[in-house]
Parts: C-alpha cells; sequence; structure tokens
C-alpha cells in the first residue's frame, strides 16, 4: 500500500509543478485561454489514468481509486482560480469544487440562463474533447456570466473532467 501512496504522490507532484508553470502563464486571448484549459484537462485525466493503472494492477478496488481520484480532482487547483469538476456518463456530479449541494446529484436537466443544457453539452462534447460555452455563476458571486469550458472522457471511470474559464 505504501507503493501505491508514494506513486500516487509522486504523480500528483508532477501534476502540481504543470499546473504551477501554467499557473504563471497569463491568458491573454481565447486561443491562449483555449490552450490552457485544455492542456489542465488532459493532465487531469493523466493523474486519473495513473490511479486507475494502479487499480488494474490490483492494489486497490475500483472504488477506493474512485475515491482516491474524486478526493485529488476535487482539491487539485492551477492559477488563482482554476478547478476542476466531473460528471459521469449519466450526467450525476462526481466532483464541483467541493460543492456538496451539487456532489452525487444528477445535473441533466440543469440549463443555464440562456436555456443551454451545459451538462448534457459536456457529456457529448467530452466524448472525443471539446469545448462548450455557457453561463454560469463564479463562486462567491449571484449572477452567471459566460464561460468557456473544455471536457474530456476519462472512459475507464466513465467520468467526464472540465475545466474552464470566464469570458
Amino acid at each position: 500500500m505504501r507503493k501505491v501512496w508514494l506513486t500516487v504522490l509522486g504523480g500528483l507532484l508532477s501534476v502540481v509543478f504543470c499546473l504551477s508553470v501554467a499557473a504563471q502563464t497569463p491568458v491573454l486571448s481565447d486561443g491562449a485561454g483555449d490552450a490552457l484549459i485544455k492542456s489542465q484537462v488532459e493532465t487531469a485525466v493523466s493523474l486519473l489514468a495513473a490511479i486507475h493503472a494502479r487499480q488494474q494492477k490490483g492494489e486497490m478496488s475500483a472504488e477506493k481509486a474512485k475515491e482516491l481520484a474524486a478526493g485529488l480532482l476535487r482539491e487539485l487547483r492551477y492559477g488563482k482560480e482554476g478547478y476542476f469538476w466531473a460528471d459521469t456518463t449519466e450526467g450525476v456530479n462526481v466532483v464541483l469544487y467541493g460543492r456538496k449541494d451539487t456532489e452525487g446529484r444528477n445535473r441533466l436537466a440543469d440549463k443555464d440562463a440562456k436555456g443551454v443544457f451545459y451538462v448534457k453539452e459536456f457529456l457529448a462534447r467530452g466524448k472525443t474533447g471539446g469545448y462548450v460555452e455557457y453561463l454560469f455563476t463564479k463562486k462567491g458571486q449571484t449572477a452567471p456570466l459566460p464561460k468557456r469550458s473544455y471536457v474530456l472522457l476519462f472512459k475507464p471511470f466513465g467520468w467526464v473532467v472540465g475545466t474552464g474559464y470566464y469570458r
């Protein structure tokens, strides 16, 4: 078990290093913002893949692997405000910035102020990796703001992982 934790810790430290380097890169345009969020999601998914690989080797159960992955994803940050979320392919939220009112809830019916069913869009675009534009309320605020996100499916867990930036 110690070997599992050391491997996960090593992977996490690598992710933190990559994220700290990315955090120092200012987002100057939509193109730069798009590249940043795509690379961040790909890095987060690689963290999930490392955990899944350990589970496949029998070092932990599937349940423990998902529990560990959700915990790490919940705490993973980049820049000043960057965070990640994950929804199952059925639309049930796994992680959203530690929001207990959302985690575990099916979000398929959630729509923004313009009528965009953004979770359905996440699931559709996540299959191959893609961007979604919608309105979402920033933490600590009350009015929804335009947001652009990148989402990608991590098939072994059946999770669509995403992050985004406010425009």
